[in-house]
């Protein structure tokens, strides 16, 4: 179920989502983002598409899963064990593409539960996060390799755009959250 989902074009959207960011990371010390997905596939590529866009929009984020160095079915439980045992008790968002209906292409759902990728392509991955932040990049129900393969590269980066942009913001937020805190305490 999601708390939040909206067209990546909706600003009213885009608040709401780094809104509900702010309040979710004001809780935690440390903030992992884990962008799932892959650089060899069009539609797959929105997850390391919003790490690198966020590496460069925040050099203080820590991200696992960039077009350089991405995270994705044959090495997620891997990273996902070094990430828990190096920030044990970070709050982790894990950033994923999925296919949906024709009226939900274009959208971005966050969710307070773990991510569980692969679905789309019927693999048995490890669920993974504290909470989720998925894009749809295409129609779901047949072919899905292939649909992720052919998704205009377009849309994948409109909403790798607007996940990075609004993640950022939070991220920016929390920083400045705890600096006006600290004065006060």
């Amino acid at each position: 179920m999601s708390l939040i989902n909206f067209h990546h074009s909706d600003r009213r959207g885009q608040l709401d989502l780094l809104a509900e960011l702010e309040q979710e990371f004001r809780s935690f010390r440390e903030i992992v983002i884990l962008c799932i997905g892959t650089d060899r596939s069009a539609g797959d590529s929105m997850g390391p598409l919003v790490g690198t866009m966020l590496m460069e929009l925040y050099n203080g984020a820590c991200v696992y899963g960039t077009l350089e160095n991405p995270v994705h079915a044959k090495n997620l439980e891997e990273v996902y064990q070094d990430i828990c045992r190096q920030h044990p008790d970070a709050y982790i968002l894990a950033i994923d593409a999925c296919l949906g209906s024709i009226r939900s292409v274009g959208s971005i759902s966050f969710r307070r539960e773990p991510l569980r990728p692969g679905l789309a392509v019927k693999k048995e991955l490890i669920t993974v996060g504290h909470a989720s932040l998925i894009g749809v990049v295409n129609i779901g129900g047949f072919m899905e390799y292939l649909t992720l393969q052919n998704t205009r590269l377009d849309t994948t980066y409109r909403l790798a755009k607007v996940i990075s942009g609004t993640v950022a913001q939070a991220l920016i937020g929390r920083v400045s959250f705890q600096a006006v805190s600290a004065t006060y305490v």
